[in-house]
């Protein structure tokens, strides 16, 4: 797939703004994230282009709603930018792996499974690590939500039990032993404290530890389209990094 957008050939981060404000936010105590706006040279050639591709469902994790691959030319930009201007920020020394994707949430409240109802952090697999993560939010209607981020309530065995049962239970069992039902998390219950929120915008990029709880902030999920016009469209990066020396 090519993607004819328009850059500033041989500038790191191509197609991203070179001259980017970068505003540092408090999402929790001592967590950080960073919001770009007008991260993007040519936002309304990426939607247009994301709309005439086809996105698949999210089979293997648990996204919810649709996805496609990232095409290797922005990826790279994405790396550039995130490396230049980004990874010391969030206390990263080297990246030793990303990759990117196009995101479209789709399901209703009622299609969610228990591991969809909370929010959720990413990982990797090194040691000392790093999960970076970053999303593009490709849309105009600020209705269809930004990100909050959160704080477990509970010690860190009760955590993991959870966790595991949201996986394990059915919906009726984890709804009547935990006190949460189906739906997207807007707010803290009994088991997260909501620290943090960052509103969407067009062409507003979010970097953030994603090692952090963290969760889409849909409270109009009856907005979500299937259509990358008119849904709720992210290019959304993963970036496994070395941690700085403390």
């Amino acid at each position: 797939m090519s993607l004819p957008l328009s850059y500033p050939v041989g500038h790191a981060g191509r197609f991203f703004n070179a001259t980017p404000r970068i505003d540092e936010v408090e999402v929790g105590p001592g967590q950080f994230c960073y919001v770009v706006d007008d991260a993007l040279i040519d936002p309304e050639g990426l939607v247009a282009w994301a709309d005439r591709h086809r996105f698949e469902p999210a089979e293997a994790n648990a996204y919810p709603g649709r996805l496609m691959d990232c095409v290797p030319t922005l990826e790279q930009s994405l790396d550039g930018f995130f490396t230049h201007h980004i990874r010391r920020r969030l206390g990263a020394r080297r990246t030793v792996g990303m990759y990117a994707r196009f995101s479209l949430v789709t399901l209703a409240p009622a299609a969610l499974q228990p591991g969809q109802w909370q929010c959720h952090r990413d990982r990797v697999a090194i040691d000392p690590a790093l999960c970076a993560a970053s999303v593009l939010y490709l849309f105009r209607d600020v209705r269809l939500g930004g990100t909050a981020f959160y704080r477990p309530r509970c010690t860190a065995v009760q955590l993991e039990r959870m966790l595991g049962d949201a996986q394990a239970l059915g919906v009726a069992e984890f709804s009547a032993r935990y006190g949460v039902g189906p739906g997207y998390m807007t707010a803290s219950n009994d088991h997260f404290e909501q620290t943090g929120h960052v509103p969407a915008a067009w062409n507003r990029l979010v970097f953030y530890d994603g090692g952090q709880f963290h969760s889409g902030h849909i409270a109009h999920p009856e907005l979500l389209s299937d259509g990358a016009r008119h849904g709720r469209l992210t290019l959304n990066g993963f970036f496994a990094c070395r941690r700085g020396a403390s």
